[in-house]
């Protein structure tokens, strides 16, 4: 498997998302500048988290019209693989790859611990390592994860099963004390239509090695390889 990962003024998990990538496939994936304007050829392209431009005006807004991004949007268009983490989640969804908006966290603080999810598709490649129902545990890092979008594209999100992770208690019941920044119906990451894209405020990259703590993030990288290569 072939890889791209997006680097921004502000990214700071482009090297554990690197870390992540070569451990799953034996090959290093290639950084991207967001000034540049072409893409390697590539299986999976990757928006890593971070700050991008400090977050001024609103997070991802100014990364989503960065050069690259129109050539991220046109190999999405294609069925390339993108995965969206953390302020990744922000910029492709700013730039119309998924649905909704992320906004300031419920309590308006930073969180920083690492959560319960429960995995709600396995009918992708980012996912199909995991079980339906898997409760998994993932750092996460962000004061804007609030995912946010009016109730008829909850709905539709669940109906058609767009939704890829919720956040949940230890048991993996839905409990809103358990959701770390308000997000409309727990929901921690959501496909596209084709499920070839997935944006998620967690990060898995952060979660692949013993010393991390857990290895629950290893299986989302295992899989990629695995459906790509």
């Amino acid at each position: 498997m072939k890889a791209a990962v997006i680097v921004f003024p502000g990214s700071n998990r482009e090297r554990d998302a690197v870390a992540a990538l070569e451990a799953a496939s034996g090959t290093k994936p290639h950084l991207v500048w967001h000034r540049d304007t072409e893409l390697p050829k590539v299986d999976l392209i990757l928006v890593p988290g971070g700050f991008s431009y400090g977050d001024y005006l609103r997070s991802g807004a100014m990364a989503a019209h960065s050069p690259i991004m129109r050539e991220v949007k046109a190999r999405a268009d294609q069925g390339v693989r993108v995965l969206g983490i953390c302020n990744g989640f922000q910029i492709i969804t700013e730039a119309g790859l998924l649905p909704g908006a992320l906004m300031r966290n419920a309590a308006l603080k930073f969180v920083c611990r690492t959560v319960h999810l429960r995995v709600e598709n396995t009918d992708s490649a980012f996912t199909a390592k995991y079980r339906k129902g898997q409760i998994v545990r993932y750092p996460v890092a962000h004061g804007d994860g609030n995912y946010w979008t009016d109730t008829e594209t909850v709905k539709r999100l669940d109906g058609e099963g767009h939704v890829a992770f919720r956040y949940v208690d230890g048991d993996g019941k839905d409990d809103p004390l358990w959701n770390p920044n308000g997000s409309v119906g727990n929901i921690a990451g959501i496909f596209n239509a084709t499920r070839t894209v997935l944006g998620l405020m967690p990060h898995p990259e952060d979660a692949v090695e013993s010393l991390h703590g857990n290895t629950d993030g290893k299986p989302m990288f295992e899989g990629l390889v695995e459906a790509l290569s």
